[in-house]
Protein backbone atom coordinates (compact mmCIF):
# COMPACT_ATOMS: atom_id res chain seq x y z
CA UNK A 1 0.00 0.00 0.00
CA UNK A 2 1.67 3.53 -0.56
CA UNK A 3 -0.05 6.54 0.88
CA UNK A 4 1.40 10.20 0.68
CA UNK A 5 3.01 10.93 3.91
CA UNK A 6 4.22 14.17 3.93
CA UNK A 7 5.80 17.40 1.80
CA UNK A 8 9.18 18.25 1.47
CA UNK A 9 10.16 22.29 2.07
CA UNK A 10 10.96 22.67 -1.77
CA UNK A 11 7.85 20.87 -2.71
CA UNK A 12 9.10 17.57 -3.35
CA UNK A 13 6.43 14.62 -2.01
CA UNK A 14 7.53 12.01 0.49
CA UNK A 15 4.89 8.32 0.25
CA UNK A 16 4.96 5.81 2.56
CA UNK A 17 4.79 2.08 1.73
CA UNK A 18 3.01 -0.88 4.20
CA UNK A 19 4.22 -4.18 3.54
CA UNK A 20 2.47 -7.03 5.51
CA UNK A 21 3.31 -10.38 5.54
CA UNK A 22 3.00 -13.43 8.18
CA UNK A 23 2.01 -10.92 11.23
CA UNK A 24 4.66 -8.50 10.47
CA UNK A 25 4.18 -4.80 9.06
CA UNK A 26 6.77 -2.47 7.92
CA UNK A 27 6.61 0.99 6.99
CA UNK A 28 8.93 2.33 4.54
CA UNK A 29 9.66 5.64 3.14
CA UNK A 30 10.57 7.01 0.17
CA UNK A 31 12.29 9.82 2.10
CA UNK A 32 15.87 8.63 3.22
CA UNK A 33 14.21 4.91 2.78
CA UNK A 34 14.11 4.84 6.25
CA UNK A 35 12.70 2.21 8.09
CA UNK A 36 9.61 4.17 9.74
CA UNK A 37 7.90 1.74 11.83
CA UNK A 38 8.14 -2.49 12.37
CA UNK A 39 5.33 -3.90 14.33
CA UNK A 40 5.71 -7.81 15.51
CA UNK A 41 3.77 -9.75 17.94
CA UNK A 42 5.12 -10.28 21.28
CA UNK A 43 4.58 -14.03 23.19
CA UNK A 44 0.97 -13.25 24.21
CA UNK A 45 0.49 -12.04 20.93
CA UNK A 46 -0.06 -7.66 21.09
CA UNK A 47 1.62 -6.25 18.29
CA UNK A 48 4.05 -3.07 18.97
CA UNK A 49 6.61 -0.94 16.67
CA UNK A 50 10.07 -2.32 17.59
CA UNK A 51 12.47 0.31 15.71
CA UNK A 52 12.34 4.22 16.59
CA UNK A 53 10.86 6.46 14.33
CA UNK A 54 8.57 9.40 13.97
CA UNK A 55 4.72 9.38 13.17
CA UNK A 56 5.25 12.46 10.47
CA UNK A 57 7.86 13.75 8.05
CA UNK A 58 8.45 16.60 10.52
CA UNK A 59 9.58 14.30 12.70
CA UNK A 60 13.05 13.52 10.53
CA UNK A 61 13.66 16.91 9.60
CA UNK A 62 13.74 17.87 12.61
CA UNK A 63 15.97 15.47 14.38
CA UNK A 64 18.35 13.95 11.42
CA UNK A 65 21.42 13.18 12.74
CA UNK A 66 20.51 10.03 14.40
CA UNK A 67 20.00 8.77 11.11
CA UNK A 68 16.51 7.17 12.78
CA UNK A 69 15.78 3.47 10.44
CA UNK A 70 17.81 5.50 7.47
CA UNK A 71 19.13 3.81 4.45
CA UNK A 72 22.96 5.42 4.73
CA UNK A 73 25.39 5.79 2.37
CA UNK A 74 27.52 5.77 0.27
CA UNK A 75 29.62 5.33 2.87
CA UNK A 76 28.04 3.93 5.95
CA UNK A 77 30.73 4.69 9.39
CA UNK A 78 33.29 6.98 9.49
CA UNK A 79 36.20 7.95 7.34
CA UNK A 80 39.35 9.33 8.90
CA UNK A 81 39.54 13.33 7.60
CA UNK A 82 37.32 12.87 4.92
CA UNK A 83 40.06 11.62 2.46
CA UNK A 84 41.02 8.56 0.87
CA UNK A 85 43.28 7.38 -1.96
CA UNK A 86 42.20 5.36 -5.02
CA UNK A 87 43.99 4.64 -8.36
CA UNK A 88 46.83 7.40 -7.05
CA UNK A 89 44.34 10.33 -6.53
CA UNK A 90 43.46 11.16 -2.98
CA UNK A 91 39.40 12.07 -2.79
CA UNK A 92 38.25 15.14 -0.42
CA UNK A 93 34.83 14.24 1.24
CA UNK A 94 31.96 16.55 3.44
CA UNK A 95 33.54 16.98 6.67
CA UNK A 96 30.23 16.39 9.12
CA UNK A 97 31.76 14.42 11.83
CA UNK A 98 34.20 16.79 13.77
CA UNK A 99 37.24 15.74 11.36
CA UNK A 100 35.98 12.89 9.60
CA UNK A 101 32.91 12.28 7.60
CA UNK A 102 30.07 10.13 8.23
CA UNK A 103 27.53 8.12 7.03
CA UNK A 104 27.82 9.84 3.48
CA UNK A 105 28.54 13.28 3.95
CA UNK A 106 26.29 16.54 4.89
CA UNK A 107 23.36 15.00 2.60
CA UNK A 108 23.93 10.89 1.88
CA UNK A 109 21.12 8.70 1.60
CA UNK A 110 19.66 9.47 4.34
CA UNK A 111 18.52 13.14 3.20
CA UNK A 112 17.50 11.92 -0.37
CA UNK A 113 14.20 11.02 -1.92
CA UNK A 114 14.30 7.44 -3.92
CA UNK A 115 12.41 6.60 -6.47
CA UNK A 116 9.66 3.44 -5.45
CA UNK A 117 8.01 0.49 -7.16
CA UNK A 118 6.93 -2.54 -5.77
CA UNK A 119 7.75 -5.78 -6.28
CA UNK A 120 6.86 -9.10 -4.73
CA UNK A 121 6.06 -8.90 -1.10
CA UNK A 122 8.50 -5.61 -1.31
CA UNK A 123 9.26 -2.43 -2.77
CA UNK A 124 12.90 -1.32 -4.33
CA UNK A 125 14.28 2.02 -3.86
CA UNK A 126 16.37 3.41 -6.71
CA UNK A 127 18.58 6.39 -7.08
CA UNK A 128 21.44 7.69 -8.91
CA UNK A 129 23.96 9.61 -7.04
CA UNK A 130 26.33 11.91 -9.61
CA UNK A 131 29.64 11.82 -9.77
CA UNK A 132 31.25 14.08 -7.40
CA UNK A 133 27.97 13.61 -4.84
CA UNK A 134 29.57 14.62 -1.52
CA UNK A 135 33.07 14.07 -2.60
CA UNK A 136 32.79 10.67 -3.89
CA UNK A 137 33.51 9.78 -7.45
CA UNK A 138 31.89 8.11 -9.95
CA UNK A 139 27.96 7.43 -11.52
CA UNK A 140 26.52 5.23 -9.30
CA UNK A 141 23.17 3.89 -9.77
CA UNK A 142 22.18 2.05 -6.32
CA UNK A 143 19.14 -0.23 -5.75
CA UNK A 144 17.59 -1.68 -2.46
CA UNK A 145 14.99 -4.30 -2.03
CA UNK A 146 12.93 -4.29 0.81
CA UNK A 147 10.71 -7.12 1.24
CA UNK A 148 9.47 -9.74 4.05
CA UNK A 149 9.74 -13.29 3.07
CA UNK A 150 7.04 -16.26 4.08
CA UNK A 151 8.15 -16.19 7.95
CA UNK A 152 7.99 -12.20 7.99
CA UNK A 153 11.75 -11.37 8.37
CA UNK A 154 12.39 -8.02 6.62
CA UNK A 155 15.15 -8.53 3.86
CA UNK A 156 17.23 -5.68 2.80
CA UNK A 157 19.11 -6.32 -0.35
CA UNK A 158 21.89 -3.55 -1.80
CA UNK A 159 23.41 -3.56 -5.29
CA UNK A 160 25.02 -0.74 -7.22
CA UNK A 161 26.60 -0.53 -10.30
CA UNK A 162 29.41 2.55 -11.20
CA UNK A 163 30.88 3.94 -14.26
CA UNK A 164 33.99 4.90 -12.74
CA UNK A 165 36.21 3.13 -9.44
CA UNK A 166 34.51 4.07 -5.95
CA UNK A 167 33.86 2.93 -2.58
CA UNK A 168 30.50 1.72 -1.79
CA UNK A 169 29.38 0.77 2.09
CA UNK A 170 25.57 0.85 2.50
CA UNK A 171 23.87 0.15 5.38
CA UNK A 172 20.27 0.40 7.52
CA UNK A 173 20.31 2.69 10.26
CA UNK A 174 17.48 0.89 12.40
CA UNK A 175 17.28 1.21 16.42
CA UNK A 176 15.58 -1.68 17.95
CA UNK A 177 13.94 -1.81 21.33
CA UNK A 178 11.88 -5.20 21.70
CA UNK A 179 9.91 -3.76 23.89
CA UNK A 180 8.10 -1.42 21.92
CA UNK A 181 6.86 2.20 22.48
CA UNK A 182 7.30 3.55 26.29
CA UNK A 183 9.09 0.75 27.64
CA UNK A 184 12.14 2.46 28.60
CA UNK A 185 16.11 1.62 28.14
CA UNK A 186 16.89 -1.26 26.12
CA UNK A 187 20.43 -2.21 27.80
CA UNK A 188 18.50 -4.84 29.09
CA UNK A 189 17.83 -6.87 26.04
CA UNK A 190 20.25 -9.87 25.63
CA UNK A 191 22.82 -9.84 22.73
CA UNK A 192 24.69 -12.62 21.04
CA UNK A 193 26.84 -12.11 18.50
CA UNK A 194 29.83 -14.14 16.71
CA UNK A 195 32.29 -11.98 16.96
CA UNK A 196 35.97 -12.60 18.11
CA UNK A 197 37.45 -9.24 17.57
CA UNK A 198 36.57 -5.50 17.05
CA UNK A 199 38.13 -3.21 15.78
CA UNK A 200 39.54 -0.98 18.48
CA UNK A 201 39.23 3.37 17.59
CA UNK A 202 40.77 6.31 18.82
CA UNK A 203 38.91 9.29 20.57
CA UNK A 204 37.03 9.80 17.33
CA UNK A 205 35.90 6.75 16.87
CA UNK A 206 38.20 5.86 14.29
CA UNK A 207 40.18 2.22 14.02
CA UNK A 208 43.65 2.46 15.89
CA UNK A 209 45.78 -0.38 15.32
CA UNK A 210 44.71 -4.22 14.58
CA UNK A 211 41.69 -5.80 15.35
CA UNK A 212 41.89 -7.28 19.19
CA UNK A 213 40.66 -10.27 20.58
CA UNK A 214 37.49 -9.63 22.88
CA UNK A 215 38.30 -12.55 25.49
CA UNK A 216 37.92 -11.04 28.55
CA UNK A 217 36.27 -7.93 27.52
CA UNK A 218 33.27 -6.21 28.26
CA UNK A 219 32.47 -6.98 23.97
CA UNK A 220 32.74 -10.65 24.67
CA UNK A 221 28.86 -11.01 23.46
CA UNK A 222 29.90 -15.10 21.82
CA UNK A 223 27.09 -15.88 24.81
CA UNK A 224 24.21 -13.96 25.78
CA UNK A 225 24.67 -10.87 27.91
CA UNK A 226 22.57 -8.06 28.73
CA UNK A 227 23.60 -5.17 26.16
CA UNK A 228 24.03 -2.39 28.65
CA UNK A 229 25.45 1.00 27.39
CA UNK A 230 28.34 2.42 26.01
CA UNK A 231 29.08 0.96 22.49
CA UNK A 232 29.67 2.60 19.77
CA UNK A 233 32.22 -0.14 18.28
CA UNK A 234 32.73 -2.47 14.92
CA UNK A 235 32.57 -6.14 15.62
CA UNK A 236 34.69 -8.29 13.51
CA UNK A 237 31.94 -11.22 12.15
CA UNK A 238 33.69 -14.63 12.54
CA UNK A 239 32.19 -15.84 9.43
CA UNK A 240 34.12 -12.56 6.92
CA UNK A 241 32.59 -11.77 3.60
CA UNK A 242 29.91 -14.91 2.66
CA UNK A 243 28.11 -14.91 -0.80
CA UNK A 244 24.83 -15.38 1.59
CA UNK A 245 23.53 -14.05 4.41
CA UNK A 246 24.84 -15.47 7.79
CA UNK A 247 23.12 -15.32 10.99
CA UNK A 248 25.81 -13.46 13.27
CA UNK A 249 23.45 -11.99 15.79
CA UNK A 250 20.66 -12.25 17.97
CA UNK A 251 19.23 -9.66 19.87
CA UNK A 252 16.33 -10.92 22.88
CA UNK A 253 14.05 -8.90 25.55
CA UNK A 254 13.00 -10.76 28.12
CA UNK A 255 10.08 -9.08 28.94
CA UNK A 256 8.19 -8.96 26.12
CA UNK A 257 9.81 -12.55 24.60
CA UNK A 258 10.37 -11.11 21.40
CA UNK A 259 13.58 -11.67 19.44
CA UNK A 260 15.79 -10.25 16.29
CA UNK A 261 18.02 -12.50 14.40
CA UNK A 262 20.39 -10.74 12.18
CA UNK A 263 21.58 -12.79 9.21
CA UNK A 264 24.31 -10.66 6.77
CA UNK A 265 26.82 -10.66 3.92
CA UNK A 266 28.91 -8.62 5.49
CA UNK A 267 32.16 -9.09 7.73
CA UNK A 268 31.31 -5.98 10.32
CA UNK A 269 28.77 -4.83 12.63
CA UNK A 270 28.28 -2.09 14.15
CA UNK A 271 27.18 -1.82 18.12
CA UNK A 272 25.56 1.23 18.78
CA UNK A 273 23.48 1.70 21.88
CA UNK A 274 22.60 5.37 20.90
CA UNK A 275 23.98 6.62 24.56
CA UNK A 276 23.85 10.48 22.72
CA UNK A 277 19.94 9.99 22.29
CA UNK A 278 18.06 13.27 23.23
CA UNK A 279 14.18 14.05 22.80
CA UNK A 280 11.84 13.42 21.89
CA UNK A 281 13.37 9.79 23.27
CA UNK A 282 16.48 9.32 25.76
CA UNK A 283 19.63 7.96 25.55
CA UNK A 284 19.86 3.93 25.24
CA UNK A 285 16.02 4.09 24.14
CA UNK A 286 17.52 1.55 21.10
CA UNK A 287 20.27 -0.57 19.89
CA UNK A 288 21.20 -0.19 16.44
CA UNK A 289 23.00 -3.38 14.77
CA UNK A 290 24.41 -1.86 11.38
CA UNK A 291 25.75 -4.94 9.24
CA UNK A 292 28.47 -3.59 7.07
CA UNK A 293 32.06 -3.37 6.18
CA UNK A 294 34.89 -1.82 8.53
CA UNK A 295 35.01 1.96 9.28
CA UNK A 296 37.98 3.62 7.69
CA UNK A 297 38.42 0.56 5.00
CA UNK A 298 39.50 2.91 2.72
CA UNK A 299 42.14 3.80 3.99
CA UNK A 300 43.40 0.71 5.60
CA UNK A 301 44.19 -2.01 2.78
CA UNK A 302 44.27 -4.83 5.95
CA UNK A 303 40.50 -4.44 5.92
CA UNK A 304 37.90 -6.14 3.53
CA UNK A 305 38.06 -3.97 0.61
CA UNK A 306 34.73 -1.53 -0.02
CA UNK A 307 36.20 -0.56 -3.49
CA UNK A 308 33.44 -0.97 -6.80
CA UNK A 309 34.91 -0.91 -10.92
CA UNK A 310 33.24 -0.36 -13.58
CA UNK A 311 32.07 -4.01 -15.34
CA UNK A 312 31.57 -5.21 -11.26
CA UNK A 313 28.22 -5.29 -9.35
CA UNK A 314 28.12 -4.55 -5.93
CA UNK A 315 25.77 -6.56 -3.81
CA UNK A 316 24.79 -6.68 -0.05
CA UNK A 317 22.36 -8.43 1.96
CA UNK A 318 20.67 -8.51 5.61
CA UNK A 319 17.84 -10.31 7.07
CA UNK A 320 16.16 -9.25 10.01
CA UNK A 321 14.13 -11.99 11.73
CA UNK A 322 11.62 -11.72 14.27
CA UNK A 323 10.38 -14.34 16.69
CA UNK A 324 8.91 -14.94 20.35
CA UNK A 325 10.34 -17.24 23.10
Amino acid sequence: MNELFGTLPDGTPVHRWTLQRAGVRVRVLSYGGIVQSAEVPDRDGNRADVVLGFAGLDGYLAHPEPYFGALVGRYANRIAGGRFPLDGRTYALALNNGPNSLHGGERGFDKRVWDVVPVADGVRLSRVSPHGEEGFPGRLEMSVTYALDASGALRIVYEAVTDAPTVVNPTNHSYFNLGGPGSGHAGGHELRLAASRITPVDADLIPAGAPQDVTDTRFDFRRPRKVGSGYDHNFVLDKGVTDTAVEVAELYDPASGRALTVSTTEPGLQLYTADHLGEPFAPGDGVALETQHFPDSPNRPEFPSTVLRPGEVFRSETVYGFSVR
